[in-house]
């Protein structure tokens, strides 16, 4: 049974620092692009970062320049560091095993979720 675990969320000022990580269990992730996505209450869940199989990263515009995405594949393990946090970051970040080994930003091109982990920001 494929399992995706984040952890690492919590509370933090604006401005400050979070660095999530995500472990994959159940099968090795070759040749698979991973993805990290956040829901904020109320609204529709969205596209934040992923990142290939090989290589290759995409962020979301709202945090191009704040967060990176990288991965140990000997680990199988993904992470996103998120730097100058705001308060609209604040969401359930959910981390995502995609269908395919080049990075998309399309939800539906993931076929493993995890469960979701909170990031609260506050001004």
């Amino acid at each position: 049974q494929v399992q995706l675990v984040e952890a690492g969320g919590g509370s933090v000022q604006a401005g400050g620092s979070l660095r999530l990580s995500c472990a994959a269990s159940g099968r090795t992730f070759t040749n698979v692009a991973m993805g990290w996505f956040r829901q904020a209450p109320g609204k529709e869940r969205e596209f934040v970062a992923t990142i290939s199989w090989s290589d290759g990263n995409t962020y979301a515009d709202s945090v191009k320049g704040r967060f990176t995405i990288s991965r140990d594949n000997a680990k199988n393990t993904v992470y996103l560091q998120m730097n100058s946090l705001k308060p609209e970051d604040t969401a359930v970040y959910y981390c995502a095993a995609a269908n395919q080994a080049r990075g998309t930003s399309r939800r539906s091109d993931y076929r493993y979720w995890g469960q979701g982990t909170q990031v609260t920001v506050s001004s």
